[in-house]
């Protein structure tokens, strides 16, 4: 009989006895951005597919016994960003897109659950596996019509006032004054210690009061607005539940002086990823149930005075799973050894240092190496002639590129991620934002409270009345 991570009857007897002992003390609020229901669904039938099933192989966090789906329009779009998303997630209003911790007028600011959080005596800790001055992770401390003021956002992260803080970087650290202190200077002159990865932050945690953790300098150096893609990681590079269990472990040991904690972990990339229309968002939403395993392992030793709720912004792509017929073959992303953005970016290495030894067989072996066509992945005549037609116009200097939110890939790299969707049998309808419901997910004192259908709106408010922190 296959072994399953959690039971539904485990899951469900554990619920009901915390949901019966009142507030929660431990507060875990994970927010997949770009997570759409049929992302979810993605993956369970993913993980089920590469072991030659047809169903699903149930990941930890949809296996919570209260679930709910969720609305997610912002104040002035059917569709909304993920600053107005976050807003909502994180302060209970909905506001224009665009804005981050204002009302829809750009101007009124409004309190968060972080700040409900630590008025009420909690350790607040919010991260993210993308930038920390990033939209979601912003929408629980700063307060501004636009955000892409990331310096300004950096500057309201510093003065805060929250005890915990983790994603790759600041965007812009530089302070625009010649000669001014950056924010790191001025992270440190408020209090703040700066560890650049996971084994840094264990060397300097022990000492400090609050904390920024950031990947390493070397990944930084590489690419500073987001942590590695799970399926690019090498050994080193941080994750979402190295982030995790750092922010358990630094707000628990300042329970002398604290009342429990909030913590607010964003799965990012699962949303950058869908832009691109990149199946390896499978691999970042299973990477963000690993980090919220992290968390369910602590609630295990808590059950009684522990929620986890885990929801989403927004949906990204539009993703259809069974776009002709009545077939799927997610097992395809199984081949997969690299994103499309690394993809591209070796591509382009390839092509610059090989000169005109850059051939289509080289390409070719490339391709098979990391996706599996030709090689476990049957392709037709005429998708490999699609292939070599792309390779083609980029050695004639004809290739067109495609630009997405966060990348831009050349017409080998689209030609690549078309074909494996239709290969997959998957369709992406959009490389934005849909009007799609998104779900929640909640087990722990508390949990019950998450059911049925509900606005973005209510989430916050609904977890604030779990813990007993008042909402302003």
């Amino acid at each position: 009989m296959r072994k399953r991570t959690l039971t539904l009857c485990t899951l469900l007897m554990l619920a009901l006895a915390a949901m019966a002992e009142g507030k929660a003390k431990y507060v875990f609020y994970f927010i997949g951005d770009g997570m759409g229901i049929n992302h979810v669904n993605a993956a369970e039938t993913y993980l089920a597919a590469i072991e030659g099933r047809i169903g699903i192989n149930e990941l930890c966090f949809p296996s919570f016994p209260c679930t709910a789906i969720v609305n997610t329009q912002s104040a002035t779009n059917g569709v909304t960003d993920s600053a107005a998303a976050g807003t909502a997630l994180a302060c209970g209003h909905k506001t224009k897109n665009g804005a981050v911790g204002v009302l829809a007028d750009l101007t009124t600011p409004v309190s968060s659950i972080a700040d409900w959080a630590r008025e009420a005596g909690a350790a607040v800790g919010i991260t993210t596996s993308v930038s920390i001055d990033h939209a979601t992770p912003a929408a629980f401390y700063a307060h501004g019509p636009y955000r892409k003021k990331t310096y300004n956002i950096g500057q309201q992260l510093i003065t805060s006032g929250n005890d915990f803080y983790a994603g790759s970087d600041f965007v812009s650290p530089d302070n625009p004054e010649a000669g001014g202190p950056d924010l790191y200077q001025q992270a440190e002159e408020k209090g703040y210690v700066i560890a650049h990865g996971y084994k840094d932050y264990q060397k300097k945690a022990h000492n400090a009061s609050r904390m920024i953790l950031l990947q390493t300098e070397e990944a930084n150096r590489d690419y500073r607005y987001a942590v590695p893609y799970a399926i690019d990681r090498k050994k080193g590079d941080m994750t979402l539940s190295d982030i995790t269990r750092a922010a358990i472990h630094f707000l628990t040991k300042q329970q002398g002086e604290k009342n429990g904690f909030f913590i607010m972990a964003e799965g990012g990339r699962i949303d950058w990823a869908c832009h691109a229309n990149d199946l390896c968002f499978i691999k970042e939403l299973i990477d963000m149930d690993n980090a919220v395993k992290v968390a369910y392992e602590f609630y295990q030793q808590h059950p009684d005075e522990t929620l986890i709720v885990v929801t989403a912004d927004h949906e990204t792509g539009g993703l259809v799973l069974g776009s002709k017929g009545y077939e799927l073959h997610l097992d395809i992303a199984g081949h997969q050894r690299m994103s499309i953005e690394s993809f591209g970016k070796q591509l382009k290495e390839m092509h610059k240092g090989d000169g005109k030894k850059f051939t289509w067989e080289k390409v070719r072996r490339l391709i098979a190496e990391n996706f599996g066509f030709w090689n476990g992945v049957t392709l037709s005549d005429e998708q490999t002639a699609r292939l070599r037609k792309a390779f083609d116009n980029i050695i004639e200097g004809k290739g067109e590129s495609i630009e997405s939110l966060y990348q831009k890939d050349d017409e080998l790299a689209v030609t690549v991620r078309q074909i494996q969707a239709e290969c997959a049998n998957i369709g992406w309808q959009t490389r934005d934002h849909s009007n799609g419901y998104v779900p929640c997910f909640a087990i722990g004192a508390g949990a019950e409270r998450f059911t049925g259908r509900i606005d973005n709106t209510e989430i916050c408010r609904k977890i604030a009345a779990a813990a007993g922190w008042t909402p302003r």
